[in-house]
């Protein structure tokens, strides 16, 4: 019985650096675009909590996204095994019937 894992694809460490400052970086931006708008406090704290709730929301997509791709490898792999499981089971020279 042969077994075979699947590709894990794992992001890199420059990946996730670069990841993580490209996101401070842009939230970093934007929170001091909003500070220095003319205007009074209710334009501003509209807009931070607008942004905030781009943020929480980017987050959650991308958990989303990650548990549908994690979920479907899941399957995947279940169906190889019962697919090695049906080919190891399968003899071709076994005789059917009562030959013996």
């Amino acid at each position: 019985m042969t077994t075979t894992k699947a590709a894990i694809s794992r992001t890199t460490t420059a990946f996730m650096v670069q990841s993580a400052l490209s996101f401070g970086i842009s939230v970093t931006a934007v929170s001091y675009a909003i500070a220095h708008l003319p205007g009074n406090g209710w334009i501003r704290g509209f807009l931070i909590v607008g942004m905030l709730y781009v943020v929480t929301s980017t987050f959650t997509l991308a958990k989303c996204v990650r548990d549908h791709q994690e979920s479907s490898a899941v399957i995947s792999r279940v169906d190889q095994a019962r697919l090695e499981r049906l080919l190891a089971d399968h003899d071709p020279f076994r005789q059917s019937g009562s030959l013996h």
